[in-house]
């Protein structure tokens, strides 16, 4: 296959129950596409049969199909998923799909040439936030602690961006091997990490106004998460003040 227009790295850890459904939607999806495809499932520590159901979705794709699915495997943690899928995924532009499809997957249409203008971004990232967003079914405890959590990450690092945790970003070729070599987190604050390393770069980031879905199985513990972010922020910021995501040669 050429050069796929399109990688969808979705990480996923103990999800043999969500995958064969989001897998199919994903799929089906693909099939309508005029652009070819690849889907990088990163499973990361799972003790379930996660892997099994990658690898018995991929035996259903056939070789007429215009996306293929391989299945990677990363060190345990979101973060280290995503960029395991960024850095071996060869689409000319890079989707993080959460394997919930909080996000209906036909949503994507938006991140991607013609809907944005090729040369008007780099990084294109869902926004629950911004005018035309709908949140479906959300407790209002969790949108309340996803917007304090949102005023610290643009108060210390990352100013103007209204929803920096949505699982849904696209990159283009050029700035996924611009940031993803910097990252340094595992877990779920590599959200910010990468957006403060685009901002770094003076890279063109726009959010998308999506329709999402609350899961009530959620991977993320409110408060324990919380506090583990909230750490990781402040070592975004220690890491941007030493130096650290610095091109060699800066």
């Amino acid at each position: 296959m050429q050069q796929p227009f399109l990688t969808i790295v979705i990480p996923a850890y103990n999800e043999e129950k969500r995958l064969p459904g989001s897998l199919a939607k994903i799929g089906d999806f693909l099939r309508q596409q005029s652009y070819t495809s690849e889907v990088l499932v990163v499973e990361n520590g799972s003790s379930d049969g996660t892997s099994d159901v990658v690898r018995a979705f991929a035996s259903t794709v056939a070789a007429h199909d215009p996306f293929t699915v391989e299945l990677l495997h990363s060190a345990q943690g979101k973060g280290a998923a995503v960029k395991t899928g960024m850095l071996v995924g060869k689409g000319a532009h890079l989707f993080i799909c959460d394997a919930d499809l909080s996000m209906p997957i036909e949503e994507v249409s938006k991140f991607l040439p013609p809907a944005l203008a090729a040369d008007s971004f780099d990084i294109a990232i869902a926004s629950r936030e911004i005018a035309g967003a709908v949140r479906y079914n959300e407790p209002g405890y969790r949108h309340l602690m996803g917007r304090v959590f949102n005023r610290i990450v643009r108060t210390l690092i990352i100013p103007g961006i209204e929803d920096t945790q949505c699982g849904f970003k696209l990159f283009t070729r050029n700035a996924a091997q611009d940031i993803f070599p910097y990252q340094t987190i595992n877990g779920w604050g590599f959200d910010p990490e990468v957006l403060y390393i685009a901002n770094s770069r003076k890279l063109r980031v726009v959010e998308i106004p999506i329709n999402w879905y609350y899961m009530a199985d959620s991977r993320v513990s409110p408060v324990r998460d919380t506090i583990k972010m909230l750490r990781e922020v402040l070592k975004v910021r220690r890491n941007g003040m030493r130096g650290i995501y610095q091109k060699t040669g800066e």
